[in-house]
């Protein structure tokens, strides 16, 4: 080791050693490195932890930077969902807002978007309406015969799977724990017609309908619940109140 750095030292007196040639003697002689670390474990700890600190602040500004220039775009250029006169929407037809949701019904992030939704129509009122699309993940068992009934229910009355949506997500516990037979007990509770509604939870038209959900989710980058539209601009995640109202307030300006 000493004659490889008595060797690297005669090579480079006078200059200042390249980092190529400090990589190779090192590469070479890795004792050089083990060494310095062994007689200096508290600095080389601190060292990496600094360097692991300033990677982690580089990341996450480069994620937000990221996040803000996407935003921008899709300002410029908004995500445009289908919006069919027949989907049950949740405030006024035409409100100057629209929020499209990609939920779970059995996702307990979807719960907290839920109750972030129910804040958004409180804060804005006749300025927001909101339509619930469907984006069942594989693992969640309920979630689509959830979504299966929703639909089925609105072919009835908007109203009334819009009263079942709020039921399921205010007692999720109970639809974990009780299952389908929740299901059955919220749609009797809400007035279906629960005859007709047997009928059309495995329908062609209940089918197609979630199914363009889906597909319309994994078009706009959604692979995980919920996800959002706001006026065109994702959120993909269970943002918080303020979240939404940096979009909207600037739509309304």
């Amino acid at each position: 080791m000493k004659s490889a750095l008595i060797g690297l030292m005669a090579t480079l007196w006078g200059c200042a050693p390249s980092a190529s040639q400090l990589e190779k003697v090192v590469s070479e002689n890795p004792e050089i490195l083990f060494n310095a670390i062994e007689k200096h474990p508290e600095k080389f700890i601190e060292v990496v932890n600094k360097a692991a600190r300033n990677a982690q602040m580089q990341a996450r500004k480069k994620e937000a930077d990221d996040e803000k220039n996407r935003m921008e775009e899709e300002f410029k250029n908004p995500k445009k969902p289908e919006i069919a006169d027949s989907r049950a929407i949740f405030g006024p037809k035409d409100a100057p807002i629209t929020i499209v949701e990609y939920s779970d019904f059995e996702c307990p992030y979807c719960a907290k978007g839920y109750s972030t939704m129910k804040d958004v129509m409180k804060e804005y009122g006749d300025k927001v309406r909101i339509i619930y699309k469907h984006l069942p993940l594989d693992f969640h068992p309920l979630a689509m015969p959830a979504s299966q009934y929703f639909e089925a229910i609105a072919l009835q009355s908007h109203s009334k799977a819009e009263k079942f949506h709020d039921m399921i997500f205010e007692n999720q516990n109970k639809l974990k724990k009780e299952k389908e037979g929740f299901l059955k007990s919220a749609a009797k509770k809400v007035g279906a017609n629960m005859s007709q509604l047997m009928k059309d939870i495995k329908s062609d038209k209940v089918k197609e309908v979630i199914d363009a959900d889906m597909a319309e989710a994994k078009e706009f980058g959604f692979s995980g619940t919920p996800g959002f539209l706001v006026n065109g601009v994702s959120l993909k995640g269970a943002y918080p109140l303020p979240e939404f109202k940096k979009i909207i307030d600037r739509h309304l300006e």
